[in-house]
């Protein structure tokens, strides 16, 4: 009985003597051992326990661990090739209106247009009268009438009194009056600022119907009326309230650009 207990022990006592030397191997071969710096802290100050402790001539220290810090721009590439254009996105919404800018610089002068059509109106007529009688005491000498008979495209103004020439050529105009008793009548056929004829007729105790006719070449524009003189005389042509004793006639005769 002796016998086996010795026998136990001494093989238990084999058993730990061997576990003893395989870790000590183990620890030699996962550990460091400098052969300078003795200064340095031994192995067991960094979390070995004392039991795990090593007999050596110098201190061992732990593997400190690596961890790799990989640095992403130098693994960077070149720039790539452009690519397709790309599909064109949805019309937006309309804008509210922008302010009204400044005005402009006048532009030059444009071009002459293309010739009219040649189907232009080559006529011109017109014919008025005045039913109330004029005396030179009135501020206005214009003649103006208050009656139409004819006014061909209304190139005869009614406000102003005056014929406007719109077709150049050659035209024939005539005026008639119905003179004052004592009183003289003096009027002149004006083509814009100019006198071109006179109808005149002397004071008399009767009154009597004056006629003055002329032909005129005109040009575009060119207007032709009626004027009473009234430089310092008493000068007047009578018309009745119901009856029209004053009328100015114009036509024309011939184009100067006739039609084809």
């Amino acid at each position: 009985m002796k016998a086996s207990i010795a026998l136990i022990v001494s093989f238990l006592a084999a058993a730990a003597s061997s576990k003893r030397i395989l870790f000590k191997k183990q620890t030699l071969q996962s550990s460091c051992v400098r052969c300078c710096g003795p200064l340095e802290k031994p192995m067991y100050l960094y979390g070995l326990s004392s039991s795990q402790r090593v007999v050596s001539d110098h201190p061992t220290y732990a593997i400190p661990e690596i961890k790799p810090k990989i640095d992403m721009t130098i693994l960077k590439g070149s720039k790539g090739e452009k690519g397709e254009r790309g599909m064109p996105g949805k019309t937006g919404k309309t804008g509210p209106n922008g302010s009204i800018g400044i005005t402009g610089i006048k532009g030059d002068k444009g071009q002459a247009g293309i010739p009219g059509h040649n189907c232009k109106q080559h006529y011109a007529a017109f014919s008025v009268g005045r039913r109330k009688g004029i005396q030179s005491n009135e501020l206005q000498p214009q003649l103006i009438f208050d009656t139409e008979f004819v006014n061909l495209y209304h190139h005869f103004d009614m406000f102003t009194g005056r014929f406007y020439c719109y077709v150049q050529g050659v035209y024939f105009f005539n005026l008639n009056v119905h003179t004052w008793n004592f009183k003289e009548t003096y009027l002149h056929l004006m083509r814009n600022d100019e006198e071109v004829v006179i109808l005149y007729a002397q004071p008399s105790d009767r009154s009597i119907m004056q006629s003055q006719s002329v032909m005129l070449d005109l040009s575009e524009s060119d207007e032709v009326w009626v004027r009473l003189y009234q430089e310092n005389r008493e000068n007047a042509a009578y018309s009745g309230a119901g009856d029209i004793y004053i009328t100015f006639n114009g036509y024309l005769i011939k184009a100067a650009v006739e039609s084809d």
